[in-house]
């Protein structure tokens, strides 16, 4: 799907008039498209998100990994995307040992929605990465030179600013992946699943959301295998635990000039 700001599957125009009392002043602007996406493994819906839908690939890819359907991106076939009613439905084609062990450990998650945990019954049902990634300085250059580039990068939130935005970044602060979607988790999804089509090395680099940084958004990124993960953000306490349990260097509040790293006291 294509990528361009303008595209009426990203961003369609609504028309405002000043709420101030002005007389005279309307005119269009962009807004975020918002959809839900059927996800469906086999013949079997797994998931209903709501997703901006462009990039579903990368996103279905992404979700995949860190819902723990997938161990790699070769345990793909193929996705089919469709339209239906006022959303899309994303068949995934899995390999027959991911389905198999897809469908012994499925869970009942019709209606989720991109909160992270809506649907999930208990504490077992958690997102988890297998172990300690093995945390990795950011150089403070390479963190400004990214978020530089990001900024650059994201145009749907320049023309709607209703979208969070997550990259993927070399160690010099390259950015070699950027998506954007209305739900900061589907963000990362994307940026995941785009590294894993591309085949870009989790340890050759580090992840960086304009988002807040909840734990769940650690949880993906170790489950992706990142090292470290940079966050315009404050994070929340369990991020903070979660980091430190699981071995990723959280950088948060990040700035052109500096920002936080949180550390074990």
């Amino acid at each position: 799907m294509s990528d361009a700001p303008d595209d009426p599957q990203r961003a369609f125009r609504a028309r405002v008039v000043r709420y101030d009392g002005a007389r005279g002043e309307s005119r269009d602007i962009a807004v975020a498209v918002e959809a839900p996406l059927n996800i469906v493994y086999g013949d079997t819906p797994y998931a209903v998100m709501m997703v901006t839908p462009a990039d579903i690939e990368d996103f279905v890819y992404g979700f995949s990994l860190t819902e723990g359907v997938i161990g790699g991106a070769s345990e793909i076939r193929g996705v089919e995307l469709s339209r239906q009613h006022e959303g899309y439905v994303a068949s995934v084609n899995l390999v027959p040992d991911a389905l198999r062990r897809h469908m012994a450990r499925r869970r009942n998650l019709s209606g989720r929605t991109s909160c992270g945990l809506c649907g999930v019954e208990d504490f077992k049902q958690l997102p988890s990465a297998p172990g300690k990634v093995g945390a990795r300085e950011v150089a403070p250059e390479a963190i400004g030179r990214a978020l530089h580039a990001l900024h650059e990068k994201q145009n749907l939130f320049r023309t709607t600013h209703a979208v969070h935005g997550a990259a993927w970044c070399a160690d010099d602060g390259e950015v070699l992946v950027v998506r954007e979607d209305v739900g900061r988790h589907n963000a990362l999804d994307k940026t995941i699943g785009a590294c894993l089509r591309a085949g870009y090395s989790p340890r050759e680099g580090f992840a960086l959301i304009t988002s807040r940084c909840s734990f769940e958004m650690i949880e993906k990124a170790a489950i992706f295998g990142a090292p470290a993960l940079v966050s315009v953000s404050a994070p929340t306490s369990l991020a903070i635990e979660r980091a430190q349990t699981l071995g990723v260097t959280l950088i948060a509040v990040a700035r052109d000039d500096g920002a936080l790293a949180f550390v074990t006291p």
